[in-house]
């Protein structure tokens, strides 16, 4: 006997209706990116990928562990994994027993800055991000050693303080939690008591996860306007759901993907070189296309919540300013380098917004929507 099909949209519903009893997440789409990542965990075999789902705070006290122990109890074969170690990890998802969901609570002792090297388990997260991702090792005693791949497919949640690596971030839904207002109310959660609650939302889940699967696999659904590349592989699973769930969902969820891939390319720095390509378009050349070198040293090293004033004890200097931007090539693909600018009567040397526009197009996120004024100084330099 065919069992009746179940309403989607009204079940995802439901789940998040389950998280905002426990859960205090900053905005709205966060509760949508949620629900449809719980649903996500049961349908993973549909897809290509599998995004991360990531809840990070700057300070103890935010909800993060909260968040996760909600998440327990709605996906499937959840595997705690404080501390974990990677061997641990990649032996538990090509286990006989299916993939678990792995639930990486304190991630930052990890990935933080005292945490020391970790690229074993780096790798491995890196790996499972991809239906075809494998780790690989030696198995066997001495000279009879093979090695043999194991796959690293499944999903993924993690909390913890501060960031994480960027390979890591960048494949990740990211939930920046914060701790409770005063005006903010939760339901206490009672593990003996609302575990079970959880656990039928879950099996109802899984039961409509099976009608689903016809609906999400091979699905290509449309993406927002702008939302591309990296950003596009970590949300197609979730807009792939919201579309088979129906009703209002598959419009909250590309509001919901909105919202956090801006909110997650405000914070998102890149790499020391992008940030300063960035800068430099920003804050040191706005408004003027040459600047000499001593003139732009002294501008990156004024700004507030930058780097370049304490790089290893030191300020940003010539020399390195000049390498990290020799790594980058002009239009006409060369280096960037400095060249010679008049400037009351002398000859120094300095940098061409010439120079730097291929780059800036090519790396930086888009510029502020409101465009500052040249700095004080600058506008006899033109």
């Amino acid at each position: 006997m065919t069992s009746p099909a179940i309403d989607g949209a009204a079940l995802l519903d439901d789940v998040e209706a389950f998280h905002r009893r426990f859960n205090v997440f900053p905005t709205d789409a966060a509760f949508v990116a949620v629900a449809l990542w719980d649903a996500h965990a049961h349908l993973l075999d549909c897809f290509d990928s599998t995004p991360r789902i990531a809840f990070l705070s700057p300070e103890p006290g935010s909800g993060k562990t909260r968040a996760l122990e909600i998440v327990e109890t709605l996906v499937p074969q959840p595997m705690t994994a404080v501390n974990a170690s990677a061997a641990a990890l990649f032996r538990s998802v090509s286990g006989p027993g299916g993939k678990p969901t792995i639930l990486f609570d304190e991630i930052d002792t990890v990935f933080g800055p005292k945490a020391g090297d970790n690229e074993e388990l780096r790798g491995f997260l890196n790996a499972g991000h991809r239906r075809t991702g494998v780790t690989y090792r030696c198995i066997g005693d001495g000279g009879n050693q093979t090695v043999q791949a194991f796959p690293s497919y499944c999903a993924v949640a993690v909390a913890g303080l501060g960031s994480l690596p960027d390979t890591i971030l960048t494949r990740s839904v990211i939930i920046r939690m914060r701790r409770r207002a005063r005006n903010e109310k939760v339901e206490p959660f009672r593990a003996r008591i609302h575990e079970a609650e959880g656990h039928k939302l879950r099996d109802r889940l899984a039961e409509w996860a099976e009608q689903a699967q016809r609906f999400v696999m091979g699905a290509w659904p449309d993406m927002p306007d702008g939302v591309a590349d990296r950003p596009a592989d970590v949300w197609e699973p979730l807009l792939a759901i919201a579309d088979a769930a129906g009703g209002a969902w598959p419009e909250r969820a590309r509001d919901a993907c909105l919202t956090l891939v801006k909110a997650s390319r405000a914070n998102d720095k890149g790499s020391m070189g992008v940030r300063l390509l960035t800068d430099l378009r920003d804050h040191v050349m706005v408004g003027i296309d040459r600047l000499p070198t001593v003139a732009i040293l002294d501008r990156l090293n004024a700004l507030d919540d930058a780097p370049w004033a304490d790089l290893g004890g030191k300020p940003l200097d010539n020399r390195r300013l000049s390498k990290m931007l020799a790594e980058y090539m002009t239009a006409d693909n060369e280096p960037i380098t400095s060249r010679n600018i008049k400037a009351a009567g002398s000859v120094l040397k300095g940098y061409y917004a010439t120079d730097l526009w291929d780059a800036w197009a090519r790396y930086c996120p888009p510029p502020p929507e409101s465009p500052l004024p040249p700095l004080p100084g600058t506008e006899n330099l033109v």
